[in-house]
């Protein structure tokens, strides 16, 4: 005899949006077909036993660069994906950088697009770029489904010939108009390439090369100027804007300015700008090399601020790996190591860790970051995001009180190397489940290699 559900996972604290409630959970068809407060396990094929655990809505990470194609070796869609989903997160958006071909016309994303298919463990969308010469190509992208356009307003490096170039000012504008003109939207790296590179080459002809040497040539005023010049564009033009990795919290003040002016606007940090500070830049050397720079202990206060009053509209990892030597090689200045953090896999456990266990944050409000933000702004709320009845069971169980320290061992990334290695962290992603099934476990690791789909975007609000 059929069963009612397929899967029933019991004993669960359900963060929803209006807060935590003990509730079974069951799924049929990769649906959340029931939210009550006891279901009967006899009903279902399937069960999951979640006593005492957060069941928190699949983590969608709006920010990674798993470098398709040509630098697979760097990372690559299976390992990339399999690491998401050991920590919790079941949908991600891939940027066009740092492969080659960079995703900037429609040849480049059909051959991302097949390097994917069948190789994610986790669902995706992919982004197309915005670089000098491409205004004709982005129509035909939006067409074909990709999640926005990102542009680099600073010198975003990376390798090859066919790299992905910063945008200037008149590229930047009237990608932006066009943009505007079919409704897509715009993701931007905000930093002043003017300022930078002044201070940048400056400071290496002066033979100030040390981590907080790199840091002061890429200042929160650079990030300030290029954030302000972006919002008035998108005024003039109309264009729908989502600035990346926001480090300071004046910038945020800026933005929520320009959204309470009514432009359509968001912005996104990164746990790396949470956790991490100068201090740890020290530390760690180029491991946690990124750029924008860690900044302050008091610039990361703030940022904590700034995200308790409602001015940060979603997490996500920028998660930018490379090979070790790339990194840790000592013949390597700072200012020559790969300036990327690799952190993907860490997201929920350490938000829910500093945010929730550490900070006393509602749950409800990380969950509210990691999940439901990026599925209002990428149109995906009709069918991810919350854990609600019809939406699809993307689920992460955590256990808020398996302490354990973070091991090369543990990382399912290609390269086992992160600056979170080595950091106690008071909870456990224990499981994840895609439209209801389990693809990951802690207890037996991944289980599903190849399940995840490609998502079309829709239309999206501002958060």
């Amino acid at each position: 005899m059929k069963k009612r559900f397929d899967w029933v996972i019991t004993g669960g604290l359900a963060v929803l949006p209006g807060g935590v409630r003990r509730l079974d959970i069951g799924t049929k068809d990769g649906i959340i077909a029931a939210l009550e407060e006891t279901l009967d396990p006899q009903e279902a094929e399937n069960r999951l036993d979640a006593e005492g655990q957060y069941v928190f809505p699949g983590v969608i990470d709006a920010h990674v660069h798993f470098n398709e194609p040509s630098f697979g070796h760097w990372e690559g869609f299976s390992s990339g994906s399999a690491a998401l989903a050991a920590g919790g997160c079941t949908t991600y958006a891939d940027m066009p950088l740092n492969g080659n071909p960079p995703t900037v016309n429609l040849e480049a994303l059909r051959l991302k697009n097949r390097l994917a298919e069948g190789n994610s463990a986790v669902d995706y969308m992919l982004w197309g770029g915005l670089v000098p010469g491409n205004l004709e190509e982005l129509e035909r992208l939006a067409e074909a489904g990709v999640a926005g356009f990102k542009a680099f307003i600073s010198n975003p490096g990376g390798e090859g010939e066919g790299r992905f170039r910063e945008v200037d000012d008149d590229t930047l504008y009237r990608g932006m108009e066009t943009i505007a003109s079919f409704g897509g939207l715009l993701a931007l790296h905000a930093e002043s390439e003017a300022l930078t590179k002044t201070l940048s080459d400056a400071a290496v002809r002066a033979g100030r090369t040390g981590p907080l040497d790199f840091a002061a040539s890429r200042p929160p005023e650079a990030e300030l100027e290029a954030v302000a010049r972006a919002l008035l564009y998108s005024e003039r033009t109309g264009c729908r804007l989502h600035f990346v990795h926001i480090s300071t919290a004046a910038a945020l003040e800026l933005i929520g300015e320009a959204k309470r002016r009514g432009v359509d606007v968001t912005a996104e940090t990164c746990p790396h700008y949470l956790i991490l500070s100068e201090q740890d830049l020290l530390r760690l050397g180029p491991l946690a090399k990124c750029a924008p720079p860690l900044r302050s202990g008091e610039e990361q206060e703030k940022l904590w601020q700034a995200l308790k009053d409602g001015l940060i509209d979603f997490i996500a990892s920028d998660h930018s790996p490379c090979p070790p030597e790339m990194k840790l090689d000592p013949s390597l200045g700072f200012f020559e190591a790969w300036g990327g953090i690799s952190g993907a896999q860490s997201s929920l456990e350490l938000m829910f860790h500093e945010g929730v266990n550490r900070r006393k944050l509602p749950a409800a409000l990380i969950a509210s970051l990691l999940a439901e933000g990026p599925a209002r702004r990428f149109g995906l709320s009709d069918r991810k995001g919350r854990i609600a009845v019809g939406l699809e069971a993307d689920l992460a169980i955590l256990d808020p009180g398996a302490s354990y320290t973070l091991q090369p061992e543990h990382l399912l990334y290609r390269h086992k190397i992160s600056p979170y290695v080595g950091m106690e962290l008071s909870c456990r992603v224990t499981a994840t489940l895609l439209r209801g099934q389990p693809v990951y476990t802690a207890a037996d690791g991944l289980l599903r290699p190849g399940g995840g789909r490609r998502v079309r975007a829709g239309r999206g609000l501002r958060v």
